[in-house]
Order: structure tokens, then sequence, then C-alpha cells
């Protein structure tokens, strides 16, 4: 099973135009994992989008310490969630062409990382919608309840 995808720039745009805080300018979105978490590339190496974390991080300074990690079953379950694809797959959880997987409700907002609550969405949609949650609680202490969230 492949545990990444690639997508258009105008989905890329689309989908990480909720992101903006977190300064994305001089990375290129590359591919995704499953789950919609972005990888990008600048000239200082490769970006990891956590789209449920909500953080953006420089991991990798060479596309061969990318691979590498990756290959890796560590890598693969730490960033590609390749263990939770699997079973969604193999209980007939497939996905389309454009979509990602993505938790209903997402773990920031008090979801679980349960199988049955994974569920198959447009990728652009699924990103966005995850960057303007992200954007609006980032700044609430630990253990706020949040009652309100607007999306656009």
């Amino acid at each position: 099973m492949q545990l990444t995808k690639t997508f258009t720039p105008e989905q890329f745009a689309s989908a990480l135009d909720s992101w903006a805080f977190l300064d994305l300018t001089g990375k290129e979105p590359v591919f995704t994992s499953l789950f919609g978490d972005v990888f990008l590339e600048s000239a200082d190496g490769w970006w990891y989008l956590d789209t449920l974390e909500g953080s953006l991080s420089l991991l990798w300074p060479t596309h061969e310490e990318l691979l590498e990690a990756l290959a890796s079953d560590q890598g693969q379950d730490r960033y590609l969630m390749g263990a939770l694809a699997v079973i969604a797959d193999s209980r007939g959880l497939h996905l389309e062409e454009n979509q990602v997987y993505g938790f209903m409700p997402p773990p920031v907002l008090g979801g679980t990382f349960a199988v049955e609550n994974i569920q198959a969405d447009d990728f652009a949609v699924t990103v966005n919608i995850m960057g303007q949650i992200h954007h609006q609680i980032r700044d609430l202490p630990p253990g706020t309840p949040i009652t309100n969230i607007r999306l656009e």
C-alpha cells in the first residue's frame, strides 16, 4: 500500500491557505501522508507540517535523510501513520484520488485516534479546516474547553 500522495499546486495552495500563521514562505509542498500531513522542501531541507498537532518542523537536511526516515517502520508510524492507514484500508475505507483520511472529531477537539473516527474527505478541505482550527486555538492554555470554532 502506498502511504503517500501527491496533489496539484492548486490543491496544495487551497489546503495550505489557512496555515499562513506558521510561515510557509520559501517552502514548497511536494507530497503528503494519507492523513494530510504535508512534506515541504526548502533551501534548508525538508519540513513536516503535522496537521493534527498544528506544527511545522524542519526535520531532514537532505532528501536522502527524509527517504531513510520514511523507509523505517518507526518513521512510517510517526510521520505517515502507516499502521493506522493500513487498518482503515483493510476495513474498506478506501481513498479516492483527491481524498485523505481525517478524524471526526479531530483529536485537537477531543476526538481519539480510533479507527472508528477515521473518515475519507477531500484533501484541500480537510487540511484547510485543520489549519483554521489550529489558528484559532493555538494561544489557548492546555485543557481550555473549546466551545466556539468558526470555519470559512
